[in-house]
């Protein structure tokens, strides 16, 4: 029961019986419609064309649509281009005028077909959310042809002459594209990414403008964006690490268009560093080409480098200060005998390939020069000073999280720490220990106090501190690896140094058994119940599934990054949740001049069709419905007085 002055705070809302009662018929007619599809993405890394469009084809599913709707009417050529219109209306637009073929017969025919497709796409929504969804200048003239009755021989005539009028006005291209954005809007009502948006792909900045965009998502942090997300802390460590890959990835646009961070320190002081320095260990990954930013391949080297050793030495100096992260065999710029030329890791000896480190003092390794300490103060005023940098980061944060529970499935990017035996793993801060559950929701305040405590405050300086830790540390749940050997793949020639140890997670986690006690830690039911990850890329290829632990587990890493696809042989996947099933969209390489168009397999049915009322929406509705029900007895005994307008 609520109390009186919880009910008057309502009855502010709903000042009668009658706006009382109409919200309950309306509230219970909506828990009795389809739950909305939900689109599951995962380790963007910066691919933006290949996202957008995949968020704009949702994954294939339009196709799908369109062939339900038209398949026996018009040929696969005539609904291959249907669909490219909903995708990329005005570039199509654009192109029919270019050619010729932007007719009144083909606006008809065109409007006609998309009207169509948004009755098909709409029908499971109330007419209430789909006008909000609609462009307000054009609403009203939607509205009236999603609902035209063709046995009704006037309203036919209606509907032909409200069509002959869009066209007459010459706005029926402006009233194409609106009709193709609401298609896009309603076949996606939900979307979860699965973390890593940034690095090796081109521009996040890009994906990050698309997101915010968009009406309703939430992100679960993977390494990558926990990496960024340090940076715009401050955190020296987390600064040198991102500039370090987007340099390594040739990802110029997206650091200087994109967030205005000033390189040209850094290009300065590495030309005149290394300019005898071939830098053949750093040369860049080519995998796409700068628009805005090219930047020679040996001069992007010798930047990479020097970068490298100032992270290196940030990196050692952050651990020592953290003894409690147990990573004192990481600090291998102490550990190179400068004689010799050797490295000694794990207590195996090395010899290392790179000998020129003209600001390493041998005596005091992780000391900083006092031209890097300069370039490292230019560098975080850059990142400091990115107006679209930290809206970015506020976003990930309001729309974040390390995981999400949502309508009985868990989501997060990497894994839960688990040891040999299956138990879940600890880590121990300021003596008390977090596993499972606990060290998520730790974790998850900490990152929060790592941007938004305020300066000087205890605990402050840890927290930033931590987002490094989380970035690469063994007990870390967005990384789940024993150690990054990045010093490794540089300076040492032997692969096994290389070799970076999964958490036991990845191996147990293919039980079911093991997916229900994750389940239970989260307090989710066994029964219809999934956990979804990202992090580690399927390779479809070598025979692998996305499915695992007898459909408890789904994995949707793929390799949507052009970095991972010679591995997976794919470019990822989308997992797909609609009121009667669950499926698995399988992306093809992103190629814009080639039907790319994801194979769509369902993977699971639901034993009866999921509606609204049967999720965690639901559930909100109906305490809702609760409250008005007692709004509305309080009314009928004269406890709250109406408001009679």
């Amino acid at each position: 029961m609520r109390d009186l002055a919880y009910l008057q705070l309502l009855a502010r809302e709903y000042p009668n019986l009658k706006e009382a009662t109409s919200e309950i018929v309306n509230l219970m007619a909506i828990c009795s419609l389809p739950k909305g599809t939900e689109y599951f993405f995962s380790d963007l890394h910066g691919e933006y064309e290949a996202f957008i469009h995949l968020l704009r084809s949702s994954s294939g599913i339009t196709r799908e649509k369109i062939k339900a709707t038209f398949g026996h009417l018009i040929p696969e050529e005539e609904q291959l281009k249907l669909a490219n219109l909903i995708y990329y209306p005005e570039r199509n637009l654009a192109r029919m005028q270019k050619q010729g073929h932007y007719s009144e017969d083909w606006q008809k025919i065109t409007i006609y077909r998309l009207v169509q497709i948004c009755k098909e796409v709409s029908s499971k929504y109330t007419r209430s959310k789909v006008r909000k969804k609609m462009p307000r200048e054009f609403a009203y003239i939607i509205d009236e042809l999603l609902h035209v009755d063709y046995n009704d021989e006037n309203k036919k005539l209606y509907y032909d002459e409200i069509i002959h009028t869009i066209i007459e006005t010459g706005i029926g291209g402006n009233f194409i594209i609106a009709l193709s954005r609401l298609i896009q809007n309603l076949t996606v009502d939900n979307l979860h990414i699965i973390g890593d948006i940034f690095d090796r792909g081109p521009r996040a900045d890009i994906i990050m403008e698309e997101l915010m965009n968009f009406h309703d998502v939430d992100v679960q942090w993977g390494n990558h964006d926990i990496s960024w997300m340090g940076a715009a802390t401050g955190n020296l460590a987390c600064i040198c690490n991102v500039l370090r890959i987007a340099i390594s990835y040739n990802s110029f646009d997206v650091l200087e268009d994109g967030y205005g961070i000033n390189l040209r320190p850094l290009s300065m002081f590495a030309a005149r560093l290394y300019q005898d320095d071939p830098c053949e260990r750093f040369m860049p990954k080519i995998l796409d080409e700068n628009i805005y930013d090219a930047v020679d391949p040996g001069l992007a080297a010798k930047m990479h480098k020097a970068i490298a050793v100032i992270q290196f030495k940030v990196e050692g100096a952050l651990i020592k200060r953290h003894p409690e992260y147990g990573m004192d065999g990481r600090v291998l710029l102490e550990a190179v005998d400068y004689e010799k030329w050797t490295v000694d890791i794990d207590g195996k000896t090395y010899p290392m390939l790179d000998k020129n480190f003209p600001t390493i003092d041998p005596k005091n390794p992780l000391e900083l020069t006092r031209g890097e300490k300069e370039l490292l103060r230019a560098l975080s005023a850059s990142f400091k000073h990115s107006e679209l940098l930290h809206r970015h980061v506020k976003f990930l944060y309001s729309h974040g999280a390390i995981y999400k529970c949502c309508n009985s499935n868990l989501l997060y990017h990497g894994c839960i720490p688990m040891k040999k035996d299956g138990s879940f793993d600890d880590l121990t801060v300021k003596g008390r220990a977090y596993s499972g559950k606990a060290l998520m929701d730790y974790l998850n305040q900490e990152v929060q106090n790592a941007y938004f405590m305020p300066e000087g405050q205890p605990g402050k300086e840890w927290a930033v501190d931590l987002m490094w830790y989380l970035w690469c540390g063994a007990r870390s749940p967005v990384f789940g690896k024993d150690k990054i050997t990045t010093f490794e793949h540089y300076f040492v020639a032997d692969k096994a140094a290389h070799k970076e140890v999964m958490n036991p997670y990845y191996q147990l986690s293919v039980d079911e058994e093991c997916c229900n006690r994750i389940l239970q830690e989260f307090g989710l039911p066994v029964e219809g119940s999934h956990i979804i990850n990202g992090h580690v890329p399927v390779k479809l290829k070598d025979g692998e599934k996305p499915m695992k632990a007898g459909g408890k587990l789904f994995i949707i890493d793929g390799g949507l990054s052009k970095a991972y696809q010679s591995t997976t042989g794919i470019a990822g996947y989308t997992l797909i949740y609609n009121s009667h099933h669950l499926a698995l969209a399988e992306h093809m390489p992103f190629d814009p001049k080639k039907d790319s168009t994801p194979r769509v397999s369902v993977v699971e049915k639901v034993k009866s069709r999921v509606m609204v009322a049967d999720t965690d929406r639901g559930r909100e509705l109906k305490g809702q419905i609760a409250d008005l029900k007692e709004l509305v007895a309080a009314y009928r005994e004269g406890k709250i007085k109406e408001r009679v307008e």
